[in-house]
Parts: structure tokens; sequence; C-alpha cells
């Protein structure tokens, strides 16, 4: 490689000018390289994470060295086009249409990116977010089905979705029609938190008679899409949807599914990504439940209440809370002392305990719960845990 183009190749990409820069990127700056990643022919998803788990971030893909980039696992192909990349324009032109739809970007490289979801096997490397990420989003469940739902499906999936949110629990879906459109609305009617993923670009909402319910659920929970602005919803988006749908919730709740229908894939990613599948049952014989019955046959969680969801998913939620440490007690799990090693401080908010651990979200939670029982820690508000001592 000539030496002029391998010392240009490892100065970073050019900065936008400060009066255009964008306000996402004051906190999310590596949200425009990720973008630029994500572009190039021969560089998808897959191949983005193994940059980032080689070189940590995307910027510094930008910088290396392109040796560094081929042991990364990127093909020739793909080094001559990071190296040569110039269409820093077309990514600006891209961040600035995100801001006019009043749209953020969220990467795999910042904090506040979904903590349930970065440690799936499949993350997206970039979310296109409107509304408002929390922390506090960890305790999710998703609820899923037929767009094609009878009335007795809809009133379930509102009521399971109204009583969980009263709770506290954030309800995630799909704005599909039918039980997805049901979960949310049943969410807002309590006034809880609700996060829509869409199969198509943040800027479109399908249906789109989903329009006022999705201003209603941007206004108090969130709408994601990995999706570039202006991507149809094309058929193929929508299992690529439901990874993200199932990787934001500790657990998935199917409620009537055919036995084609795309909750079932949502049931099987749930699966592969380590979260609980429930589901309701319904009348026998009918197409429209054929699938949640499979999966109660296959050992689905049966769920007809919300207090079913909170035992089997989230049992800290219902848990009496008793101090019984003593001179007999138990030692400790080698995964609960790796939960105790993560406070580098006194308090700590639950992603950095789940994060310092290696434990996934849910298992962390049941710990933390065993610990609290135990007296060891004590929850607050905002998912913040503090370790007791003495």
């Amino acid at each position: 490689m000539p030496r002029a183009r391998r010392d240009a190749k490892l100065r970073p990409p050019p900065s936008r000018p400060a009066a255009t820069r964008s306000s996402q990127l004051a906190t999310d700056p590596q949200a425009r390289d990720w973008l630029a990643l994500r572009s190039i022919a021969g560089v998808g998803e897959v191949t983005c994470r193994k940059l980032f788990a080689a070189l940590g971030s995307a910027q510094a893909v930008f910088r290396a060295h392109p040796d560094s980039l081929g042991r990364a696992g990127v093909g020739a192909g793909a080094v001559r086009e990071i190296v040569g990349f110039s269409r820093w324009d077309e990514i600006d032109r891209e961040i600035e249409r995100a801001d006019r739809l009043g749209a953020d970007l969220v990467s795999l490289s910042s904090e506040r990116y979904p903590h349930s979801l970065r440690f799936t096997h499949d993350p997206p490397t970039v979310l296109y977010v409107r509304g408002r990420l929390e922390r506090s989003d960890v305790e999710a469940i998703a609820i899923v089905g037929s767009r094609a739902a009878s009335a007795y499906g809809i009133s379930t999936a509102e009521r399971l979705a109204r009583d969980l949110a009263s709770t506290g629990i954030v309800i995630v879906s799909g704005l599909a029609l039918g039980i997805d459109a049901a979960a949310h609305r049943g969410a807002l009617a309590a006034g809880g938190r609700t996060i829509a993923v869409l199969g198509c670009g943040i800027d479109r909402i399908y249906p789109v008679q989903h329009r006022r319910l999705a201003a209603q659920i941007e206004a108090s929970g969130a709408i994601l899409s990995e999706f570039p602005i202006g991507a149809a919803p094309e058929p193929g988006n929508f299992p690529r949807r439901n990874r993200v749908v199932s990787g934001l919730a500790l657990g998935v709740v199917v409620v009537e599914a055919g036995e084609k229908s795309g909750s079932l894939i949502t049931a099987r990613l749930a699966l592969e990504q380590g979260r609980e599948v429930l589901a309701v049952p319904g009348e026998a014989g009918l197409d429209r439940t054929r699938g949640t019955h499979r999966l109660l046959r296959e050992g689905a969680r049966l769920v007809e209440r919300a207090a079913d969801v909170l035992e089997d998913v989230l049992p800290w939620r219902t848990a009496p809370v008793q101090k019984r440490l003593g001179p007999a007690a138990s030692p400790l799990s080698a995964e609960a002392a790796a939960v105790l090693g993560g406070f580098e401080n006194t308090t700590e908010h639950v992603d950095r305990l789940i994060e310092r651990s290696g434990l996934g979200a849910a298992q962390t939670l049941e710990i933390l719960l065993e610990l609290e029982i135990a007296g060891a820690v004590r929850r607050h508000p905002g998912m913040v845990f503090s370790k007791l001592t003495g």
C-alpha cells in the first residue's frame, strides 16, 4: 500500500462542521461512523459486530490499518471500501433527515443502547429512536399475536398489557394490526410505557391507520427501527424486526397465533435469546389458536392473567422481602458473587451490574431478588440497587 494513502487512512474521518452537527451526535458521537460502515457493500451487521469486538469502536475501524481489518474477518473488497470511504456527505444527509424527523440515533457503542438487546447474539448496530429510552426499560414484556385477532384475543392482550403496565412493566410490540395494537393501547390506558418496533424506516408508520397510536406511543415511550429512513415495510424486514421485539424483553407472551404466524418466529427467536415464552390458551380447533396451543404443548408457560407473567418472568416483583442472613447462611454461589462484585460503588444501576457480572439480564435480576431476600442488597426506584454491609 502506498505510504501517502496509508498515512491518509490513519487519520480520522472528517468531522461535520460545528454549525450543522446534529444534537444526537453530541451524546453518541459514533453513530455517524456506524452508519457509514453499514452503508458499505459487504459490511453487514455481522461484520460490523466483528469489527466492534476486534477494534472497540466504529471510529477505530476507519483509523485501523488494512491488515487489522483483515485480521478482524473483513474481506479484501470491504477493506478497500473502508480504506477509501468518502461518502460522508451522504451519511450526514441521513443524520440530518433523522434530525428533521425528531429521531435520535443510538449506536451499539452508546450507554443509552437498550441493555437487554445489547447482549443478544444479533443486536442492530444502530437504532433510530423517536421518543425516549429509559434505563428501567430492562423490565419489559413483549406481547405479540395475530393481526386477524378475535374480540377475545384483543381484549385479553389489552388487559394483560394494562395490568402489567400498571405495575411499571414496559410493554413491547410491533405496532401491527390486531394483538400488537391492543398491547400498545393497554399500556397507554394504564399510563405506562410502551415501545413499538418497526419493520420499516422510522419515517414510515405501518400500517398507516396507526399513525395516531404511534404518536401516543412516541409521547410516552419510544418507537424504534434499525432500518434506514425511507425503507419500505418489505416482508423480509419483519423477521428481523421480531428479533428486536423479543430482544428488548425478558419474556414474550403470544396471544392468538396461527401455525404460520410471525408471532411463532418471535417466540423461536425469544427462546434462542434465552427469554421466557408464554402463551394464552384460546378456543380449541380454530386456525388462529393452533400456533399458541402448539407453543403450550411444547412447554410454553400458560398465561391467563398478568400475575402469571410476573410469577414466571419477574418473580422479584411479587416475592416478599425478608432478611434471612445469619450464622447459618449458605455461601454465595459464583453467580451471586459475580453480581455483588459488580458494585464498584455502594449504589449501582442494574445495567452496570448486568454488564460487570457477565450474566444475562434475567439471571442477574433473579440473583438480585435472592440477594434482596437475603438482606445483602436493597432495591430502590429506577432499578437502582445498593449493597448492604454488616
